[in-house]
C-alpha cells in the first residue's frame, strides 16, 4: 500500500494527531489536504500557539488546545506524540471505546519500501545513526536520514525508492508499543533515563525490545556485547546477532583489539582501521563506530568506512568545539542529556574542564557523575532545575575530599556561561554538559546548544 492508497482508506474516518510538532505537523497538513476529518490536539493554548493554530483551522483542523487537550479522545484513529507514551490513561480510555492508537513513525514502517536501519539506545544513538547515514551516503546510496533526527519522512514516502536505505534514529517513547520490523537493528547501550515517563526502569528496557521482536532470521540485531541487557535482548531475538566491543572478542560483528579496528564474520577478522585515526574523540565515539561498521557490513567498504571516520567532524551538540578565544577552548556538548553521556564526554577531555551542568529532572541518580566530576573537572557551574541534586552528590561523593574541585550555583544560564568565560584562564575547556534535559528552560537540547554558541561567540 501506497501513502495516498493508505490516506484514501482512512477518508471515512475520524482521525486525531495528538501533539502539533515537528514530526506531526506535515502529517496534520497532508491530511486535511487530502479532504480527511481531523482533530489537532496539543497541550499548549490558543494563544501559545499563534499562527499556527490559525493556519491549521483554516485548513479545517478541529483544535483540541490547553490543559483538556486528551479529554474524551473518541476518534476512529488516534496518532499519538511521542512523548505521550501508549499507557496513559486517555489512551486506553479511547482504545476501551474503540480507537486504534498507532503513531507516525509505526504508519512509516508499515509503508516504507525500502531497507530499514533503526537505531536506539541511551547514549550514542544519534551520533551511530549519523556515522551510518555518512557511511552509506559515501557508499553511493541515496539515504534518507529521520526518526529522532532529519526531517519527518512519513510525507516523503512517495520519493523513496525500493534501493533507497532509510536511517533512523529511534526513542524509547517512539518505540513503545511499536509495531516495526527493521532490517537492521542497533541497540547501543543501556542506562537508566527518562524514568520521569517510563513506569520504571524495566519498562523502559522492554520499550527497546519493539526494534528487533518482529525481525526474521535474515535481519540483523547488532548489540552491544560488553553491555549488561544485551544478554536479555539476545533471548528474544530471532534474527542474526553481530555484537560490538572494544574489549572482548566477537565471534560476528566488530572488535577494537590492540587499538586495531576490524569487522568479524564467523570468527574471520578483517582489519578497518586505527582506532587513533578516528576524527571525533573519546572512547564513546570508537563504540559509536564500532555499531556503525557492525550494522553497515556487507553494505560498506573498509576503505569507505576509513574515510568516513577520518574525516567525518561529529554531530552539532556533541562535543562540537564552538571557537577557541584567548587559549580557552568552548566544547557544545548540550546532546548530553543524561549523567552517562556527561561522563563520557569528561572521559574525552584531555585537561579537566570547567561544566556547566544541570537541567530538567527526569529522575535519573547523579551518584555516578558526583563520582565523575571529582575526578575529572576543574570547576562545576550548576544551574536548572537539577542544580541543587548534582552539588549534592559532589559533596557526597566519596572521591570529593581533597579532590581539589570548586562549584557554584548560577540560576541565569547567559550568567552561568558568562561567569565561565571570565573564570577560564589559557589552556582551560568549558565544557557546556548538562547532564540532563533542556526542557527546564528550553525546547530542547538544540535550542540550548545554540543558545550556549550564540553566548560564546558573543563573548
Amino acid at each position: 500500500m501506497t501513502l495516498f492508497e493508505y490516506i484514501e482508506s482512512i477518508k471515512n474516518k475520524s482521525v486525531a494527531v495528538i501533539g502539533i510538532g515537528v514530526s506531526n505537523t506535515p502529517w496534520i497538513e497532508l491530511l486535511l489536504q487530502s479532504g480527511c476529518d481531523v482533530t489537532a490536539c496539543d497541550q499548549r493554548s490558543a494563544e501559545q500557539m499563534g499562527a499556527e493554530g490559525e493556519r491549521l483551522a483554516a485548513l479545517g483542523a478541529r483544535l483540541k488546545l490547553g490543559k483538556d487537550y486528551l479529554e474524551d479522545l473518541d476518534q476512529d484513529i488516534i496518532f499519538r506524540t511521542p512523548g505521550l507514551l501508549p499507557f496513559d490513561e486517555h489512551l486506553e480510555a479511547a482504545r476501551a471505546r474503540g480507537s486504534l492508537v498507532t503513531s507516525e513513525m509505526e504508519l512509516f514502517f508499515s509503508l516504507c519500501p525500502s531497507k530499514i536501519i533503526a537505531v536506539t539506545g541511551s547514549d550514542g544513538k544519534t551520533t551511530t545513526t549519523t556515522i551510518i547515514s555518512e557511511l552509506l551516503k559515501a557508499q553511493g546510496y541515496t539515504v534518507h536520514l529521520g526518526g529522532n533526527i532529519g526531517k519527518p519522512l512519513l510525507c516523503e514516502l512517495p520519493n523513496i525508492r525500493a534501493d533507497d536505505i532509510v536511517v533512523l534514529e529511534l526513542s524509547s517513547f517512539q518505540l513503545h508499543s511499536m509495531v516495526c520490523r527493521p532490517d537492521v537493528a542497533v541497540i547501543t547501550n543501556l542506562t537508566p533515563n527518562h524514568l520521569d515517563k517510563h513506569k520504571d526502569f524495566q519498562d523502559y528496557i522492554d520499550a527497546k525490545r519493539s526494534i528487533f521482536e518482529r525481525q526474521n532470521p535474515d535481519d540483523l540485531l547488532v548489540l552491544n556485547l560488553n553491555d549488561e541487557h544485551s544478554a536479555y535482548y539476545a533471548s528474544f531475538a530471532k534474527s542474526r546477532i553481530h555484537y560490538f566491543s572494544a574489549t572482548d572478542a566477537v565471534k560476528s560483528g566488530t572488535v577494537c583489539d590492540n587499538g586495531i579496528i576490524y569487522r568479524v564474520l564467523d570468527g574471520v577478522r578483517r582489519e578497518v582501521m586505527r582506532a587513533d585515526e578516528i576524527r571525533i574523540p573519546g572512547a564513546h565515539n570508537v563504540l559509536n563506530y564500532l555499531a556503525a561498521f557492525a550494522a553497515s557490513d556487507g553494505l560498506v567498504s573498509e576503505d569507505v568506512c576509513r574515510s568516513v571516520a577520518m574525516n567525518f567532524g561529529g554531530v552539532e551538540h556533541r562535543l562540537e568545539q564552538v571557537r577557541i578565544l584567548n587559549g580557552v577552548t568552548y566544547i557544545n556538548d548540550s546532546i548530553a542529556s543524561s549523567p552517562t553521556r556527561t561522563i563520557a564526554g569528561l572521559r574525552a577531555m584531555k585537561t579537566k574542564p570547567i561544566v556547566i551542568a544541570g537541567g530538567y529532572d527526569k529522575h535519573i541518580p547523579f551518584d555516578p557523575l558526583g563520582d565523575e566530576l571529582c575526578l575529572r573537572a576543574k570547576h562545576v557551574i550548576l544551574c536548572g532545575a537539577t542544580a541543587d541534586k548534582i552539588r549534592d552528590a559532589i559533596l557526597s561523593s566519596p572521591n570529593y575530599p581533597g579532590c581539589g574541585l570548586t562549584f557554584e550555583t548560577i540560576d541565569d544560564f547567559s550568567d552561568a556561561v558568562h561567569t565561565a568565560a571570565s573564570e577560564a584562564e589559557e589552556g582551560d575547556i568549558v565544557l557546556l554538559s548538562p547532564a540532563c534535559a533542556a526542557f527546564d528552560r528550553f525546547k530542547n537540547f538544540a535550542e540550548r546548544g545554540k543558545t550556549f554558541k550564540k553566548l560564546v561567540m558573543e563573548l
